[in-house]
């Protein structure tokens, strides 16, 4: 063998050991090991898309790994993302984690790429309503008995993680209802006690779950699409004080979305305008879904705003706090449980009012205060720095495209923080296991 060659072998060898051993370095106490599920558990799911006839047809949503399809064909970054496909763009994502590893043994965390909401589906809209306590027993005795129990055995589930996308609520129907109100009873069957679930919303105390953001229609794969879009963000020309895009707030009865409504509305009426602002409130119909799939439909709107109210829905969280965060549009919450009680890991408690106004529901509906004069008070300064606040939490609640640039995987996104939360509760836990 010539010379030159054993050099190159030898000099190749060697940076392949310092690479072993920087990743081993790396990835200490971050390893993840993704357990060997049949498909019946997450793609077979998916040949169901059309199925459930009084719920809407998910198949045009599976594309693109859960992303969904191109807004139109010269799209790099936004998609018609259904929030209902996180589970299939978080399985995607984590297949290009660094620090998996093919040895469970040596793991901090368990993945179980379940797709946990779709499969809840035929017990929410399908056949099997009245078997909904039965959701989870049949991944259970795969992995405790079927599949190298071991894993699980090794610390009781303490380990294991999954994404359910759906609130939290619609997982917890007590196991004593008979017959079944709604929801599965998932989160409900000891079995899963220990399993830390990644959902959209958790309940007030929770044990198991964690909330992580809903997906929006934004998942730039390069840096200089997300720089460019943020750009576009910072110049944006805000001439609307005020912005609800949502539904509801028809109904007689006292709630706030109804204040929002009405207030909105005698604005309009009386055409009043202040300052800098052409327009003090906008009303953004989204009833019926109709903007769920169409980010156009409020994204433009919400570019021009300075305020984008975020009453509870259904829950009290939603997807379009995320989509106003993207757009630069401050939040405006009337709950606590709306986020600041619930996404701990990606927008830091501590920090809410830098980014955020909260004005107390109770306020608004039954003691007559006015959004407008709360707003209206806040200084032009004030609402420059908030903003900029909005735009460094920007990166936190998107999921960047999978097969994304280097540039643009060196930034921490949603995907990255609630992985690095989930390393860290696991591992709170195990020491807890330890010391008893």
């Amino acid at each position: 063998m010539p010379p030159p060659l054993i050099i190159s072998l030898i000099f190749y060898t060697l940076i392949s050991i310092t690479n072993s051993q920087d990743l081993e370095t790396e990835c200490k106490d971050r390893w993840i090991y993704i357990r060997k599920l049949p498909s019946r558990f997450n793609l077979d799911l998916l040949t169901n898309c059309s199925e459930y006839y009084t719920f809407d047809n998910f198949c045009p949503y599976i594309s693109n790994h859960g992303l969904g399809l191109k807004t139109h064909n010269n799209s790099h970054s936004w998609f018609r993302t259904d929030p209902r496909m996180l589970e299939l763009i978080f399985h995607r994502r984590i297949l290009e984690y660094q620090c998996l590893t093919t040895d469970p043994t040596v793991a901090t965390a368990v993945f179980l790429p379940y797709y946990t909401g779709i499969d809840s589906l035929k017990y929410l809209y399908g056949s099997e309503q009245n078997t909904s306590f039965q959701h989870g027993l049949d991944l259970y005795h795969y992995i405790r008995h079927l599949d190298s129990p071991e894993i699980w055995e090794r610390h009781h589930g303490h380990d294991h993680f999954l994404v359910m996308a759906r609130p939290a609520w619609d997982f917890c129907q007590p196991l004593s209802n008979d017959p079944p109100i709604w929801g599965t009873s998932f989160l409900e069957l000891p079995e899963f006690y220990n399993v830390t679930a990644l959902t959209y919303e958790s309940r007030a105390y929770p044990y198991q779950e964690m909330a992580i953001p809903y997906p929006t229609s934004f998942h730039p794969p390069k840096l200089a699409l997300f720089d460019s879009w943020v750009s576009r963000v910072r110049r944006s020309r805000r001439d609307t004080l005020m912005l609800f895009a949502g539904g509801g707030g028809l109904s007689a009865n006292p709630n706030v979305r109804r204040s929002i409504r009405l207030e909105c509305e005698n604005i309009t009426l009386s055409n009043k305008t202040q300052g800098r602002y052409s327009n003090l409130c906008q009303f953004v119909d989204c009833s019926n879904g109709i903007c769920e799939h169409d980010p156009i439909r409020f994204m433009k709107p919400m570019l021009q705003a300075s305020f984008c109210l975020q009453p509870p829905s259904d829950t009290p969280t939603r997807r379009s706090t995320f989509d106003s965060i993207i757009a630069g549009c401050i939040p405006v919450f009337f709950e606590k449980m709306s986020a600041k009680a619930q996404y701990g890991w990606h927008l830091p408690e501590d920090e809410y009012e830098e980014f955020s106004v909260f004005i107390p529901k109770d306020e608004v509906v039954f003691k007559g205060l006015k959004i407008l004069d709360v707003l209206t008070s806040i200084p032009r300064a004030e609402v420059r720095r908030m903003r900029e606040k909005v735009l460094k939490m920007l990166p936190r609640v998107i999921y960047r495209k999978h097969g994304s640039s280097l540039g643009m995987s060196e930034k921490e996104d949603a995907f990255d923080i609630a992985i690095k939360g989930t390393l860290q509760r696991i591992q709170s836990r195990l020491k807890e296991i330890g010391a008893q």
